[in-house]
Parts: structure tokens; sequence; C-alpha cells
């Protein structure tokens, strides 16, 4: 599935000029993985993501704040006191009013139980509905809002750091700590280097191109190349979606994405890979399987089709060409019959002496008021219909059919298979 990821810029408002001069940094996917183009541009000339595309906004680490809370029972997912109880339990700790912010709950909190701590993302209520709006209105409506960085487990090897912006004013994004401010953003300053966490020889230390020379004299250690495209997209693998409250989307589109999603990640995870290759080997084993049974039973088909002609010509030798081997057997028969004087079903004499035996069924001194035969078929009229059913039962019994047309009873050999 194709994915637009858009970065949202960090500042918004009067101040910055009308929406159509904000300038997004993008990167589309054609499937969730690979970066297939990259840049920045305003909301009206971002690509589009395709018919059955996702557009996806990442909101920078800048712009969020995070604090670690316990709901009360009964408030969670859903509730109609979420804000309410929110915005009390976070009064103290927050710098901003809180009613001028947007909250996020973690992924998975209503099967995380309640009493159990939880991360709240917390980031600027009119910024990000600013943001939202102008991409809506630009036709790139967006169906997922998820942070560049969120908290998680820490990372093995230590604190992972990825320095971005410019050289002059370059910024130091800290996640992967068992720290409790779970995401740190710290300028690249001396001052500020004391205040990083202990960095382990493994390490992970990133650094967008613009910086790189910019951390590596900061942090005296080389440090590895990754572009704002890439942490786009792994942002979007994350399971966090910031759009919820005021912000939530349809459980319909929710439905989607997750579905869109987890195609994508079949189609092109390597965790899927196994099953992929099972799968195909499926299907060709399968085709190959419907192949080898459809041939087979040709040879059956065949098989029986020259021993029906073998039949016929043996039979009759003088039938040369075969087209319609049943056809011609029965011609040849029905010649046959007429010439040494024989009967056939479908003569006169024996349907009128099948006829007179299931007569009998009938009240004594039913008759029919007229006989006609034609063209292989004895009509009977003058009988009554209630006796037509026993008449019938009779007739099958010796291989015939009769059929009610009308007034008349119609008597008939039965088709031959």
């Amino acid at each position: 599935m194709s994915t637009l990821l858009i970065s949202l810029p960090l500042a918004s408002g009067p101040d910055t000029g009308p929406s159509s001069a904000w300038s997004y940094s993008y990167a589309l996917s054609p499937d969730g993985v690979t970066i297939g183009q990259q840049g920045s541009t305003t909301a009206g000339l971002l690509p589009q993501p395709g018919r059955a595309g996702e557009v996806v906004a990442v909101v920078p680490a800048a712009m969020l704040s995070w604090q670690r809370v316990s709901l009360p029972q009964g408030v969670g997912p859903g509730s109609p006191r979420l804000r309410a109880v929110l915005e009390g339990l976070l009064e103290e700790r927050l710098l901003d009013d809180p009613a001028q912010l947007h909250f996020a709950l973690q992924p998975n909190t209503r099967a995380a139980g309640q009493g159990e701590p939880i991360w709240i993302a917390c980031c600027p209520r009119q910024w990000l509905r600013e943001h939202l709006q102008a991409l809506e209105a630009a036709g790139r409506a967006v169906a997922r809002v998820v942070p560049s960085h969120a908290p998680g487990e820490p990372a093995p090897d230590g604190a992972q750091i990825l320095v971005t912006g410019s050289p002059e004013l370059a910024q130091a994004v800290v996640y992967g700590t068992d720290s409790a401010d779970a995401v740190l953003v710290l300028p690249v300053s001396r001052e500020s280097a004391a205040l990083l966490p202990p960095l382990g020889p493994d390490s992970i230390v990133h650094a967008e191109p613009a910086v790189v020379s910019t951390a590596e004299h900061w942090l005296q250690r080389p440090v590895q190349l990754y572009s704002p495209a890439q942490t786009m997209r792994d942002a979007a693998r994350s399971d966090w979606d910031l759009a919820q409250l005021e912000f939530a989307n349809s459980g319909r589109n929710r439905l989607q994405r997750r579905l869109g999603s987890g195609l994508n990640d079949v189609l092109h995870t390597p965790a899927w890979r196994p099953a992929r290759w099972a799968l195909l080997a499926l299907v060709v084993l399968s085709l190959v399987g419907a192949n080898i049974w459809a041939w087979q039973e040709r040879q059956q088909l065949q098989a029986k089709a020259a021993l029906v002609r073998s039949s016929l010509t043996q039979a009759f030798p003088k039938v040369q060409v075969v087209v319609d081997a049943p056809v011609q057997m029965a011609r040849e028969v029905a010649n046959l019959r007429q010439a040494s004087g024989g009967l056939s079903p479908s003569d006169a004499e024996p349907l009128l002496a099948a006829a007179g035996q299931a007569l009998a069924s009938l009240p004594a001194g039913t008759v029919p008021s007229t006989v006609e035969y034609s063209g292989g078929e004895l009509r009977l009229r003058g009988l009554p219909t209630d006796g037509f059913d026993a008449f019938s039962q009779k007739l099958q019994a010796q291989g015939l059919q009769a059929q009610m047309q009308n007034d008349q009873w119609v008597i008939r050999a039965q088709a031959q298979p």
C-alpha cells in the first residue's frame, strides 16, 4: 500500500503567514518499506499517495511532551470523561494550560488494565488542528498521526540519539532510555552534552545529512547518516496513533488502515517472508496438481470416446466416418430393426399394448374417446384427469413416459441417455 509520510513543521499560526505557504517535508513510499520520492514543498504540491494509499502525519519530537499516569477505574479510550480526567491529572505537571493541549493514550491501553501507568503524549492542540485542516484542504486528508519518536523498551546498548535541524539550530533527540522523560530533545551545545545519558560503545547515534559534522564534533565520535525520510518511515511503523479524542477518525477508517497495514506487512516485511514462500509453493503445487488431474480426466474421456467409436465401427463396418457415435449407432440399430420388421418402443403397437395394460388401473369401463398415433407419440382423449397419476406410474414401469397436455394423455418412449 502506497504511503505518503508528511512531517509537520514546528511553527504555524498568524505570525508564520498563510497556511498555503507552510512547507512540509515528505516521503512517498510505494510499499511502506522503501522510499521512492522525498522532498519539501507546500501542502498543495505534495504528491498523492494513490487511490488506495494512506497519508500519515509525523509529529516532531520537539512538539511533544510525555507524561506517565494511571487512569482511574472506569475511564479509558472512548470514555466521555477521558479528556477532563487527563486535564485534572496533568494540570500540575504541565507548563502550558491543559485546555490548549491535545492528549493521546499509548496503544493497547484497554488491554493494559485499569490502574497501570500508561504514557500520554501531549502536543499543542491548535497547532495540530491547523496543520491537519491545511492538509485536508489540499486534498491530503491525514489518516493517522504518529510521533517521530515514542517511549518504548530501553535499547540494549544504551540510549539512541538522532541529531536533526541545521548547523545553526541543531537538536538532539534522545530515546531508548529507561529515563522517566522517555524522549528528550536537547539543543546541541557544550552545556547540553552534560545532560546526555551514558553512551555505550555500541550505542546508535544518527544524524541528518545537514548536521553530520556538527554531531561528530559535539559527541566526539562518528555518527551514522540518517535521512528525514528514514525517520518518517520508522515512525509510521509505530503502533502509536495520536488521532484521538476530537481528532479521532471513524471506526471504519481505522479498520481500513489496520487491514491495509496488515496486508502491507504480509506482502513486504521480512518476518512474513517464509509465509510468502510457503503460500507461493502451495499455489504452484495446487496449479500443478490441477493440471495433472485435468490431464488424467482428458485421457479417460478420450479412452471412453475411442471405445465407443470402436464399438460402432465393429458392429457396423459400413460406417467409415464417426461424427457422433451414440446418434449414429441408434440410427443404424433403427435401420436394422426396420429392415428386419422388428418393432421399436416408439412404434404404435408397443405403445398401444402398454396403454391397454395401464388402463386397467382405471375404473372398469374407462376407455378413451379418441386414439391418435403420430411421430412416435400416442395421444388419448376423453380420459378422467384424476386417474392420470396411476396411469403414468404403470407406464414408467414399462420404460415409457406419459404427459398430460390439455385434455390429451401423450405417451412416448423414454429418451435414451
